[in-house]
């Protein structure tokens, strides 16, 4: 659901009482609110069993070449990325993340465009541009998901690969008539995730408590479909090497909850 951060929310029909969260603005919905806690929120993605075969795989593609994330943030994968020799640069729109990035050991090393990744350059050319974690779903309509891909292709060497981790959208959880995904609930508060299946349109709503107070917050993504994720590759020039259902390189089948998708930019 793509919502309205200011407008009344309703789940299944109950009107949301409480403190509306607006974006801040410079930082899109990264700010310095969501930055101060988001290595702690995602803690379980920083760690070396999480983290391990996404960094393999990436310095394999990279070789002996430099890599741009896009959407870099806290540099959770852009630092042990950068540990083993391969030269990270990246592209972030929020301020405040980049500041974590900065402040932890080896981030003042890594170079960082501030901008939107879709259309935002970085010095240079690249054996590998990667976005990963669903982040491809920050932008919000199509046509700035295919301007993302041109501009990986803009920035790839050739022969170079672009690589995208992103969920499969959960559709198959919506009863009739529903659209809302609730998964995650208890004493601090409840997550659900909302979907326009017209559209292709969702969000992300957390409902905080705290000291009685309740606190809600809704992050936009557009989510999309491995296929036409292909077509857009295809329309910038890429063409699909490999996908894969996780990093651990499983197959990619109909039960697959998320994949990694590996395209690559024909050698001259």
């Amino acid at each position: 659901m793509r919502g309205n951060v200011g407008e009344e929310i309703r789940v299944r029909n109950e009107p949301f009482r409480g403190t509306v969260r607006a974006v801040e603005e410079a930082d899109g919905y990264f700010g310095e609110r969501v930055a101060a806690g988001y290595d702690e929120s995602c803690a379980e993605m920083f760690e070396p069993t999480a983290l391990n075969a996404t960094v393999g795989v990436l310095a394999e593609l990279a070789d002996s070449g430099r890599a741009l994330e896009l959407g870099i943030g806290t540099g959770r994968v852009a630092l042990p990325l950068a540990r083993r020799g391969v030269p990270v640069c990246g592209i972030d729109l929020s301020r405040a993340m980049v500041a974590r990035l900065r402040a932890k050991p080896g981030g003042e090393e890594i170079a960082v465009t501030i901008g939107d990744f879709a259309t935002a350059r970085a010095e240079g050319a690249f054996s590998l541009v990667y976005l990963v974690f669903n982040t491809i779903m920050n932008l919000t309509t199509q046509d700035a998901q295919v301007a993302c891909f041109r501009n990986v292709a803009a920035h790839l060497e050739p022969g170079g690969c672009f690589v995208v981790e992103v969920g499969i959208p959960d559709l198959r959880r919506l009863p009739p008539g529903e659209t809302v995904v609730a998964w995650q609930a208890g004493p601090a508060g409840c997550a659900f995730d909302r979907y326009d299946v017209a559209t292709q349109a969702m969000s992300s709503n957390y409902v905080l408590m705290e000291d009685g107070r309740a606190e809600f917050r809704s992050i936009p993504f557009r989510y999309v479909w491995p296929s036409e994720l292909d077509l857009m590759a295809r329309i910038a020039g890429l063409r699909l090497r490999t996908r894969w259902g996780g990093w651990n390189r499983e197959p990619f089948t109909s039960e697959s909850r998320q994949h990694v998708s590996i395209w690559e930019k024909p050698a001259r």
